[in-house]
């Protein structure tokens, strides 16, 4: 039965949308918020403010994309449709994949559902270093408990798959702990493709929740446009000065858009959200716009099986292990969570093939390919890797991410937790993705070749799918671009919400914590606003 497209049946019934690829003339667009970005910050927010009734804009720089568009599950139609720079964002020195959606419900469209509460040690953290106030556990627990509800997140009910079963059965094996992943999904259809946006309606992403519910309460959205900078007078912005984009959101086609608002919120994300308040020169006493900016720097190993494991079928991930997540405490050594990453033939071929019959071969056995990854806990010691935001000659960001010693030691060890779990699952061959490591036919043989690989950019593959800090939140304004309300400590009408306000990385797939955080700034924003 096809599954009915729920924008188009909005628009056909009175939704107010713009798109900018198709504006004849300039525009000029006013509300009493305009938010910034639509992904899980921007989402969210839009949906509570509209509920308390004020006029709420959205503006994406990226397409409106929707079910129907999702339904072909076609890799090479989705990549430079629904990601940043059409799956090519890059560190800027070209080692790290930087995976980050880049449409109507951003990254939240393009997930792999995966979602966690803010670690407990995480917020300790944020408290004693950075000085954030009110979000310790208990504070959070009801706003995550709301956005759950209000989400479908629930742990994966469905058994895993063979791709995400290696992570349990290699556990079990060795005597780790391990735990079933929850997922935002309802009535999910366990394709697997959820990367690709979702055919059927049940990833419970932006895309079908809060912004289909601020244009049913008289909210507007502005797509293809790319907001350029913000207009400041003294201590507040007076407007957004933004660039209609050409359909394939690639350059600006040359119709200019001007919004006014009251409010306006900055959702844009770890690297766009940053990258607005340098363009705009906006008030920055303490030079702390786009620094700080964290990955959950990501490694992989491969493993073969006898047994079919089909890792491009089936609930993307549902499995993971916390074991090597906190043991040596919050600002001890660089630790990491483990999971597996859905391995569609393209995206497979991209981290895995190499060239020529050894590619051929390679993909043929696809089907047998466990491929795991660690979640590397970035920027809780002062020798962690740390990212800064920078920009291009062209206005557009890019992320300087400097790898340290600190952070090489844990890449080396997650390859030896992940080669010894695969193993213990009854691999036949491991593979750690590193251009100088061979596939590997036994444990031993795995340990004595990890430890033994040269731990250098370029050869090692590493890559990530979250990008948090950039703008990251304290009460001390020397420590933090905003304060842990989510208010620019210089401009009174401009706030944050999205995971560029983390201190750090969080030690966890990021949306969940987006969302409980953004559902309790945005519920205290509208009490402001009326006030």
């Amino acid at each position: 039965m096809p599954v009915p497209d729920i924008f188009r049946q909005g628009i056909a019934r009175g939704w107010k949308t713009y798109d900018g690829s198709a504006l004849e003339q300039d525009l000029t667009l006013e509300a009493d918020v305009a938010i910034i970005g639509s992904g899980a910050g921007g989402g969210t927010t839009a949906e509570i403010l509209s509920a308390a009734g004020f006029k709420v804009l959205i503006i994406e720089e990226g397409p409106l994309r929707t079910s129907d568009d999702f339904a072909p599950l076609r890799e090479n139609k989705a990549y430079p449709a629904l990601y940043q720079e059409g799956l090519g964002r890059m560190s800027k020195n070209g080692a790290v994949t930087i995976l980050q959606g880049r449409a109507v419900g951003g990254t939240t469209t393009v997930n792999w559902t995966s979602s966690f509460r803010t670690p407990k040690p995480t917020l300790e953290h944020w408290a004693k270093e950075h000085a954030v106030a009110g979000h310790d556990e208990a504070s959070m627990a009801p706003w995550f408990a709301k956005m759950e509800e209000r989400l479908g997140v629930a742990k994966w009910a469905v058994p895993p798959n063979g791709n995400n079963q290696v992570i349990a059965d290699g556990c079990d094996a060795l005597g780790l702990k391990h735990d079933i992943i929850p997922r935002n999904v309802r009535g999910c259809w366990n394709l697997g493709y959820c990367g690709l946006g979702c055919p059927t309606n049940a990833k419970q992403s932006m895309l079908v929740t809060t912004i289909p519910a601020t244009l049913d309460n008289n909210g507007e959205l502005l797509y293809l446009a790319r907001v350029n900078r913000l207009q400041i007078e003294g201590s507040r912005v007076v407007g957004l000065e933004c660039l209609a984009m050409d359909e394939r959101c690639v350059a600006p086609n040359g119709r200019k858009i001007s919004v006014r608002a009251k409010h306006y919120v900055l959702s844009g994300g770890g690297i766009n959200s940053p990258a607005v308040l340098l363009r705009s020169n906006a008030p920055d006493p303490h030079q702390l716009a786009g620094k700080r900016t964290f990955l959950h720097i990501t490694n992989f190993s491969a493993a073969r099986f006898a047994q079919k494991l089909d890792p491009f079928a089936g609930a993307p991930q549902s499995v993971y292990s916390d074991q090597f997540q906190w043991h040596d405490g919050a600002a001890g050594e660089m630790s990491y969570k483990i999971e597996v990453a859905p391995m569609q033939p393209v995206f497979a071929s991209t981290l895995l093939a190499g060239v020529g019959e050894q590619a051929a071969a390679t993909m043929a056995a696809l089907p047998h390919i466990n491929f795991m990854l660690a979640l590397g806990r970035d920027g809780f010691h002062p020798d962690s890797a740390i990212g800064n935001v920078e920009l291009r000659d062209d206005g557009s960001p890019i992320l300087d991410y400097q790898m340290t010693d600190y952070s090489w030691d844990g890449v080396r060890r997650a390859w030896l937790s992940m080669a010894e779990i695969q193993f213990a699952a009854g691999a036949q061959q491991v593979w750690p993705v590193h251009v100088d490591a061979p596939w590997l036919s036994s444990w031993q043989e795995a340990k004595a070749a990890i430890n033994s690989l040269p731990l250098e950019l370029y050869r090692a593959r590493i890559g990530s799918a979250h990008v948090m800090g950039g703008c990251g939140m304290s009460e001390d304004p020397k420590l933090g671009v905003t304060d842990s309300l989510g208010r620019h400590h210089q401009l009174e009408n401009l706030s944050i919400h999205d995971g560029s306000l983390f201190p750090t990385s969080i030690g966890a797939n990021p949306q969940l914590s987006i969302y409980g955080l953004t559902a309790k700034l945005a519920s205290q924003l509208v009490e402001r606003l009326k006030a």
